[in-house]
């Protein structure tokens, strides 16, 4: 995926009431249980049939490197849909996100003003309304800059302007040179 979209999903991961399978085989019994039959999941996973249904049977219990990271990705992506759905929706509508990041931050501003982007780590509480923009997003398959530049607007709006109390000039926030970013729920 991607930096945003990976960070999204893991705030979101957070909020499971229950670990995922995390041996081969229940990673395994749990697709085959998740899309009704080993060939589907044969298919998805790139291996034989019979591969797979040995996993189901234990007869295998260590996969390769590859093997195992796409089983352990195709879990987490279906698992435990309601709680994820739910996590979501509440962020979405009360909570907000929190956003954790280091990154070159900058703006454009008017004349006279210092607008040098510099390093900068913040973290910042962004209300409902951008936890749903990203989300929206995020589910529609934006690409990783246009998950960035709704997290720009929303660090302009909460940290430069302080929800309209300053800085009503500035108009666009340079987000660039991330090093990391991290979300909450």
């Amino acid at each position: 995926m991607s930096l945003f979209g990976d960070g999204l999903e893991a705030a979101v991961q957070k909020a499971f009431t229950r670990p995922a399978p995390k041996s081969a085989g229940a990673q395994m019994r749990y697709l085959v249980k998740q899309l009704k039959g080993t060939k589907a999941v044969a298919q998805m996973l790139r291996v034989s049939q019979r591969t797979v249904e040995r996993y189901v049977k234990d007869q295998i219990k260590k996969p390769r490197p590859d093997l195992a990271a796409r089983m352990e990705r195709e879990v987490k992506k279906r698992w435990q849909p309601q709680i994820r759905a739910r996590a979501r929706q509440t962020a979405a509508t009360t909570g907000g996100i929190v956003i954790d990041t280091r990154a070159r931050i900058g703006y454009t501003a008017p004349i006279g003003s210092t607008d040098d982007s510099r390093l900068r780590h913040l973290t910042v509480a962004l209300p409902p309304q951008y936890a749903a923009r990203l989300f929206d997003a995020q589910q529609a398959g934006a690409s990783d800059q246009q998950l960035q530049e709704i997290a720009a607007e929303g660090l302009k709006e909460v940290y430069f302007q302080d929800d309209g109390r300053r800085a009503g000039s500035l108009e666009e926030v340079r987000f660039t040179d991330i090093e990391h970013v991290e979300f909450d729920l």
